[in-house]
């Protein structure tokens, strides 16, 4: 007998679908979402790279590979290093999970995980409290660990640091949100396209 197929089901996946209901261009988030849902390639925003060159040049200060003290993000890179120094990075974690009848594999990667703690690093011109509390981020990655005791998002603008963090108490289970994901593929006729494009391998 052939095992059964399993889907694979990521955050950013999750987080594209919920984005179609809290951005201020709902079609352009809603095509976005597809996009993402075909799992077709796409370029790298201004943000999202800035977000990629911080992260790297924290990975590089915690490792003394290169110097970061010149940078102008330099006092934000020193602030992250600080919390996550001695952390194991880019922490691969992936679980089954069958929901709503849907054998499924969940799949993240932990920018760092120390001491029982996932941190994940953010890098934002703007920062308000409670930015990330309906981030299907957090219950993923909780998930994914069942031996961390929270996650703690840290935010830097390259000059301050802003912690966010979630305990499992405050955080919700992840199935509720793929309960709903699940539903809305099937309402919107679009569970053949995910069925199709993210098949786990």
């Amino acid at each position: 007998m052939c095992p059964r197929t399993r889907y694979l089901l990521t955050q950013s996946l999750l987080q594209a679908w919920l984005w179609q209901y809290r951005a201020a261009d709902t079609e352009r988030a809603h095509q976005d979402f597809l996009r993402v849902l075909r799992r077709e390639p796409a370029g790298r925003s201004k943000a999202m790279q800035d977000g990629i060159d911080f992260e790297d040049l924290v990975t590089a200060k915690c490792a003394s590979t290169s110097s970061t003290d010149k940078h102008k993000w330099a006092a934000g890179v020193e602030q992250v290093a600080q919390v996550v120094q001695g952390g194991a990075m880019q922490v691969p974690l992936s679980c089954r999970r069958q929901v709503s009848g849907v054998p499924l594999l969940l799949y993240g990667r932990l920018d760092v995980l120390k001491a029982g703690e996932i941190y994940d690093i953010k890098f934002s011109h703007r920062y308000r409290s409670g930015k990330y509390l309906d981030s299907p981020q957090h219950p993923m990655y909780l998930a994914l660990c069942p031996e961390a005791a929270g996650f703690t998002y840290l935010v830097s603008d390259g000059h301050d640091l802003y912690q966010e963090r979630y305990t499992r108490q405050d955080t919700p289970p992840i199935e509720e949100t793929i309960v709903d994901f699940l539903h809305y593929l099937d309402h919107s006729q679009l569970s053949e396209i995910y069925f199709k494009n993210w098949r786990a391998r």
